[in-house]
């Protein structure tokens, strides 16, 4: 819902004052929308193009030098008014006529259509351009009804360059015609927006599942499936558009992946690298493509494809410099990078191990960290749901993929032969690096630290383990500065070594004392339940924090229980 409101019935206008504000150098008001502040050539055919608010930066952002020199603005989904539509066109009249351009829903139709009749009544040559470009709303046998959304990009930065490059009236309006002849867009909505002063949404989408096919004014889709992964998105939307591909069309294209309002522009760059291979095995030259926010439903989550095929002429215009609130850039050269160069994994170094023993002793610490890898897989939500209480909720994430990374790098080093110190030492190294973070760096180093009890040409033995776990307890209090008591993974760590140490000191077996330490380590981390964060971000959620356990903890504790199951299954 929208949050920054104002008077509801009055979001519409002051959001279009508070753009004009921001944006004076480029734009400046007139009743019923706005204008370029610095007006085009004498002679020059105007580009008017307009329909509801609530799109930004469809409509006004797309006013400036190349682009549209003006746009009027309805209310929220609403069409302007013919008089607002008149006004805005004569404020842009600079002589060469009129191009009024707008999306195919009955009120914009129905008012820029009277609008440019009474400017041709009154000496102002007009013509329409309503854009039809969505594939969902009828077949290409009724292709003219098709209601115009995204696409109204791409069609009217054509028509507009055309006419910034001084076609006279009647060509601009062929071009124009021609890039909406040209275009298609298909779309998905996860979910439904709310009218700015409402509390319900126009229409909702049940959790996991998206709407196929849906509209720019908060209309419902025409079909409803589960949300698949990005790849299958990404061919979906694919294969909408490019089976609606104009008879006998070029193979260069102009795309736009458009977010409709809520849908962040990562998990756009993440659709158009799936994207980006689909039109590069297609053999489809894209052209400056665009991903991003262009013609948005207030906060509706979803996004839409755009494809608009070029020829040399509409090339050109596609290309042209452009200076908006929305779009801004000079004459684009070259086509897009759709693959990128393989980026190779990082070398491993080590020097294999010089006995048989050496290299048993390699594969064994790489088979320790494959278990804890699946441990904390299994894990990652749980732990970033009790991180979550009194922290950013990451540490689950952070954790299974540093473990995920230092298994990896554990099995090509035992692949090169290496002894228990490099493959541990390669896993710090990995984790670190893949896991990022306060928590990264700390099991990185920990791990590092641990590595030095080892030794490349022999099995590691228990007392090198549990000197192996003082140092890396002895290095990660020397970089965290935590203590027992400030609810951190050291609450867990400590007596666990401590516990491990005194087990073997005792003369009990390697594996049993790792797991008593385990047991340690486990009741601990579930004592920091009562216990209030000193240190790190969860530090200024004192009190929210009091009463769930700490994520740090609990996961060092499940990785020494891992670790000594593992321990103990090897050892008899």
């Amino acid at each position: 819902m929208t949050r920054i409101c104002g008077i509801a019935s009055d979001f519409a206008a002051s959001a279009l004052h508070g753009f004009c504000l921001a944006h004076h150098e480029i734009v400046r008001p007139v009743r019923g929308g706005v204008v370029r502040a610095r007006p085009g050539n004498e002679g020059k055919v105007a580009v008017v193009v307009g329909g509801g608010s609530g799109h930004y930066p469809a409509f006004v952002g797309y006013v400036g030098a190349g682009f549209a020199d003006a746009s009027v603005a309805g209310d929220i989904f609403a069409s302007p008014s013919t008089q607002a539509i008149i006004n805005v066109a004569r404020e842009a009249d600079r002589g060469g006529g009129v191009i009024l351009g707008y999306g195919n829903y009955a009120g914009d139709v129905l008012n820029f259509g009277i609008a440019a009749q009474r400017l041709r009544d009154e000496g102002i040559e007009a013509r329409v351009l309503a854009t039809t470009d969505d594939v969902a709303s009828a077949d290409d046998a009724n292709r003219a009804t098709r209601r115009g959304i995204a696409g109204d990009l791409t069609i009217f930065k054509i028509a507009g360059a055309a006419a910034e490059a001084g076609l006279a009236l009647d060509e601009v309006d062929r071009v124009g015609h021609h890039a909406n002849d040209w275009t298609r867009t298909f779309g998905v909505a996860f979910d439904g927006c709310t009218i700015p002063g409402e509390k319900e949404k126009l229409f909702t989408v049940p959790k996991g599942r998206m709407a196929l096919g849906l509209g720019l004014h908060g209309e419902p889709g025409i079909d409803e499936k589960d949300i698949p992964v990005a790849g299958e998105l990404a061919s979906l939307l694919f294969e909408r558009v490019i089976n609606e591909a104009p008879k006998n069309a070029p193979r260069r294209v102009a795309v736009l992946l458009n977010g409709l309002g809520s849908t962040k522009q990562e998990e756009l760059f993440v659709l158009w690298e799936a994207l980006g291979r689909l039109f590069a095995k297609a053999g489809l030259a894209v052209v400056a493509p665009l991903v991003g926010e262009y013609a948005t439903s207030l906060e509706m989550a979803g996004c839409s494809l755009t494809v608009t095929w070029l020829d040399d002429e509409l090339e050109g215009y596609w290309r042209a410099a452009v200076h908006t609130p929305a779009l801004s850039h000079e004459v684009i050269e070259g086509d897009a990078l759709l693959e990128l160069p393989r980026v190779e994994e990082p070398e491993i170094v080590v020097t294999p191990a010089p006995t048989a023993e050496g290299r048993e002793g390699g594969a064994c610490v790489a088979a320790a960290l494959t278990k804890l890898a699946e441990a904390l897989g299994e894990a990652e939500v749980e732990l970033g749901r009790i991180d979550a209480q009194a922290g950013d909720g990451d540490h689950g994430q952070g954790m299974a993929r540093g473990s995920a990374a230092a298994e990896h790098a554990a099995r090509r080093a035992t692949g090169k032969g290496a002894g228990s110190r490099s493959v541990l030492a390669a896993a710090a190294d990995a984790w670190a690096d893949r896991a990022g973070g306060t928590s990264g760096a700390l099991w990185g180093e920990g791990l590092r630290a641990f590595s030095d009890a080892l030794d490349d040409s022999e099995r590691p033995t228990a007392a090198q383990l549990a000197d192996g776990a003082a140092r890396a307890m002895h290095r990660i209090v020397e970089l965290g500065k935590a203590k027992p008591g400030d609810k951190t993974l050291i609450d867990a760590l400590a007596p666990f070594v401590e516990t491990f140490k005194a087990r073997l000191d005792a003369g009990e077996a390697g594996s049993a004392a790792w797991l008593a330490g385990a047991t340690a380590a486990h009741e601990a981390a579930e004592a920091t339940r009562d216990l209030v964060p000193r240190l790190g971000r969860a530090k200024t959620h004192k009190e929210r924090s009091k009463g769930h356990p700490d994520a740090g903890a609990l996961s060092l504790a499940l990785a020494t229980r891992v670790v000594g199951e593992h321990l103990a299954s090897v050892e008899h």
